[in-house]
């Protein structure tokens, strides 16, 4: 039986116009793009420069601004250790850095490391629908911070936070804001000065690009200083030593290149798709539930919790689909999802949820063929279930 990929929320595949622009790459234009003496190095910095200006159009940035990095986790490592680090080091008493509990792992693990320096995490807890209560980022950004950090998408539920109104309280606290931008970026319009971001991060294979490459925004003007990661040549402003992957990157700059012209049209396709699930589910009789169902939602991102079925054996009992209980990043940890947990739902309520993540590949046949094939496996848990719990 063919197998139905709904995990682009974890990884997308490459877009065949990605890979055309990378394959000469790999096999003839190999040159190392910070070899700046010869036309073949030449012509590599060339194409890393066009991808940068590529991926700052997508996010109204300045090329400049456009950092490369290995991926969204180094970026956000970057940016959150990077910054209050750099204001330690000029003797800037903010200690304070705030983010949310349903970050991905690496912002929040960044933020929890930075204790150890003798900063002062804060992890603000989410409403039913996964939104921050501005008036509770208020009262915590009342003690002088030097950062926050908030995610645009959530990784696991495609909720949006409000950064346009957040922003606002942040600045007027004079702490830099951050954003993970990894799930926002080709999927939703982002503008990063109209939202008064500090520093974002991106990840190319989050929108149809290579694996193993990403980008921190870092604004200019006002200019934002961080503490480099690595010790090494200075590359990237001296910001993130090390060669350049020019095919990777120059494979980042396409996909963000069909992401500017294509996202709105995707995500109207994507809506589409993810109704036809639902009206398929409901049609056979499958109770379930949309967390965060109230709240502005990305349609590639959808969190089904799966009344009185266990997420976990409904897909064990699905082996030709590609489905996932939450972030790739915590797929080794059976226990409930944090995300959801943080959201105010009960440890059983989120064991009963799972993530369905369609993409710019999925078909109207992949959706009704998926409806039948979870309408199949959820009555057989819950079967399963019943009659364990009557033995």
């Amino acid at each position: 039986m063919q197998e139905i990929y709904l995990d682009n929320a974890a990884s997308t595949p490459c877009d065949a116009r990605v890979m055309a622009v990378m394959a000469p790459l790999f096999a003839e234009e190999y040159a190392n793009p910070h070899s700046g003496t010869h036309a073949p190095g030449q012509r590599a910095a060339e194409a890393v420069q066009t991808a940068r200006a590529e991926i700052a159009a997508l996010i109204g940035a300045d090329p400049r601004e456009i950092i490369f990095t290995s991926g969204a986790t180094e970026a956000n490592n970057l940016a959150i250790k990077g910054a209050a680090r750099f204001r330690a080091r000029q003797g800037d008493g903010r200690k304070r850095i705030i983010t949310l509990a349903t970050e991905h792992k690496c912002v929040l693990e960044s933020v929890r490391d930075l204790a150890l320096e003798g900063f002062e995490p804060i992890i603000l807890g989410l409403d039913r629908n996964g939104h921050v209560d501005p008036d509770r980022l208020r009262e915590a950004l009342s003690v002088p911070t030097a950062l926050v950090s908030i995610m645009a998408v959530n990784n696991e539920t495609g909720i949006l936070q409000d950064l346009s109104v957040l922003s606002g309280l942040v600045k007027e606290a004079g702490a830099l804001l951050h954003s993970d931008l990894a799930q926002a970026a080709g999927k939703t319009g982002i503008d990063v000065k109209t939202l008064n971001l500090d520093l974002a991060s991106l990840s190319a294979h989050k929108m149809y690009g290579p694996k193993g490459v990403g980008a921190l925004f870092v604004r200019r003007r006002p200019r934002v200083r961080l503490e480099p990661l690595f010790s090494g040549g200075g590359q990237e402003r001296g910001l993130r030593s090390g060669t350049l992957p020019s095919t990777l990157v120059a494979g980042f700059g396409e996909a963000a290149r069909i992401a500017r012209k294509e996202w709105s049209a995707d995500n109207d396709r994507l809506a589409g798709l993810a109704a036809e699930l639902f009206h398929g589910l409901g049609t056979r009789q499958v109770a379930f539930s949309i967390n965060g169902e109230d709240a502005r939602r990305l349609p590639g991102i959808i969190s089904l919790r799966l009344h009185d079925a266990p997420a976990m054996k409904v897909i064990e009992a699905l082996p030709h689909l590609a489905l996932s209980i939450g972030s790739a990043c915590s797929s080794a940890d059976l226990t409930p999802s944090y995300v959801l947990t943080a959201m105010g739902m009960e440890p059983s309520e989120a064991a009963e949820s799972l993530r369905l993540s369609p993409g710019r590949f999925t078909t109207p046949a992949d959706i009704a063929r998926t409806a039948d094939l979870l309408a199949g496996a959820v009555q057989k848990v819950r079967a399963s279930t019943f009659a364990q719990k009557t033995d």
